[in-house]
């Protein structure tokens, strides 16, 4: 059998002198405190605090990167769990955990790789690695670990020393998971909501009006106008702010932000609830409401997350038959430049408004993202993100960013999962893929040793802290020393409990 043990000089740089500086630098972070600033672990995991049932369901299922390449390699969504036409699968989680080991060596040179090794290793102190002859030794390996209480999410949260979790969530949730665990003195850690309102910007999408009753519902304000639906979502966002959340999230296909008159919002409001809006217009109404949300954050302080050039849904087989969130999200060419035009025009040096841009599209970081930070107060170059947040990813974002936006226009790493015991995998690789870029400066005499390691401790402290105004949470002695020039006359919103 091949012992599974991870190299302490992985993703390090293969020159030695270099290798030397880049393991000082990572010894700086190796065991800072996690801020998680944008993922979609459900709060009630930590709320309820009940175990994990199987290992497939907490390392597969949830994790899109793990299905999408075992669906490219030829195994079913059937086999992977999930339910077909409604039908629920009769693949049980051993038969799923099958696959993932006989398809391991399908994961070479990917961050999957990395940090399924990590978390077998580190997490469940798994010694093989995975194969076809290992399956069922392995599987009943984390099974034990699992039934024990020191595998508890709780326990595991502490364990991985996550400070800040970040979840994702509809305007209309009561956020009660949320409220447990901030009243719950046993909870030491700090999980917060943040609102993400994509699916009440298509007045032409199939769930559009019952997404309007259900806010109108958690807002007790009629969201059936157009001003009524901004009335709901401002107030909503009073709510969240009032149960600790700092951001919001937005996924558009493309991030053009025009104002429309508040008569052809209502026009257009009106032919979604009649079923006879036109494409171009519910378009028009979606891009509104994108400079709406901006305008918004200028008031209230949430944090503003953009992730735009995703083609959601690319196989109509597939999403007919498995429904959403099944792998086959896939890149679009993208741009912020042009379509953000008139939005930064009115909102860009408002200290009020914090503007975090991702990207699939990794030509945008040096020829639109780093340059609008660069210039714009209110930019933050969002960290590579889903297919871009592998070890050459992030060194081509680094090399690509800094250029024109240094590195306290950055938003520190965003991890951006389902998959709870992935976190501190995915964060370590981060912190030794930026290590090996901040060694990479100090050997060509670019940076100080010093210098350098302040900045790797920034990157995952004082920049994340910042950037999502996590102060209140974050506790670092770094977050308002050194990047809070920009935000003069801007109070960050306050915990409603310390």
């Amino acid at each position: 059998m091949t012992t599974l043990a991870p190299s302490p000089d992985r993703l390090f740089p293969a020159d030695a002198a270099t290798r030397s500086v880049a393991r000082r630098i990572y010894s700086e972070v190796r065991n800072a405190p996690i801020l998680s600033p944008h993922g979609h672990v459900d709060a009630a995991v930590l709320a309820d605090n009940a175990a994990f049932p199987d290992p497939a369901t907490l390392l597969i299922t949830p994790d899109h990167y793990v299905v999408r390449l075992l669906h490219a390699n030829g195994v079913s969504l059937d086999e992977l769990g999930f339910a077909r036409n409604g039908v629920p699968s009769e693949a049980s989680s051993r038969s799923i955990w099958a696959q993932l080991c006989r398809h391991w060596s399908m994961f070479a040179g990917t961050p999957v790789r990395y940090w399924f090794e990590t978390e077998l290793s580190e997490v469940f102190g798994v010694t093989e690695m995975p194969s076809a002859a290992t399956a069922d030794s392995s599987y009943d390996q984390i099974a034990t670990r699992l039934a024990d209480d020191a595998y508890r999410p709780r326990s595991l949260f502490e364990r991985f020393g996550i400070r800040v979790l970040a979840t994702t969530d509809d305007p209309a949730d009561d956020l009660a998971a949320h409220r447990r665990l901030r009243d719950d003195a046993t909870f030491a850690g700090h999980v917060v909501p943040t609102l993400r309102a994509d699916r009440y910007m298509d007045p032409g999408e199939s769930t559009w009006i019952g997404r309007l009753d259900a806010i109108t519902a958690a807002s007790g304000i009629d969201a059936h106008s157009y001003r009524g639906l901004l009335d709901a979502l401002r107030k909503r966002r009073g709510f969240f702010l009032d149960n600790g959340g700092t951001a919001t999230d937005t996924g558009v296909i493309d991030a053009w932000a025009e104002p429309l008159a508040d008569a052809d919002a209502e026009r257009i409001h009106r032919d979604g609830l009649a079923g006879t809006v036109s494409p171009g217009d519910a378009v028009a109404y979606r891009r509104n409401l994108l400079y709406r949300f901006a305008e918004m954050s200028c008031d209230d302080g949430l944090v503003m997350q953009l992730h735009a050039g995703v083609l959601r849904n690319h196989h109509k087989p597939t999403l007919s038959a498995y429904g959403p969130d099944t792998g086959h999200d896939l890149p679009a060419v993208g741009g912020y430049s042009r379509p953000l035009e008139r939005l930064l025009g009115d909102f860009g040096t408002n200290p009020g408004l914090h503007l975090v841009l991702f990207t699939v599209d990794e030509t945008m970081f040096s020829r639109e993202i780093a340059p609008l930070a660069g210039f714009y107060p209110s930019v933050y170059a969002g960290a590579p993100w889903w297919f871009l947040d592998s070890p050459s990813g992030i060194a081509r974002y680094r090399a690509a960013v800094t250029d024109s936006a240094g590195f306290g226009k950055t938003s520190g790493f965003i991890d951006d999962t389902r998959a709870f015991c992935s976190i501190p995998a995915r964060h370590d690789l981060s912190r030794r893929a930026d290590a090996a870029y901040l060694a990479s400066l100090v050997t060509t005499h670019q940076l100080g040793e010093d210098e350098a390691a302040t900045i790797a401790r920034d990157v995952v402290g004082a920049i994340p802290t910042r950037t999502f105004r996590l102060e209140r949470y974050a506790q670092s002695v770094d977050a308002q020393s050194r990047f809070d020039t920009l935000d003069k006359g801007f109070e960050p919103p306050q915990s409603p409990k310390e």
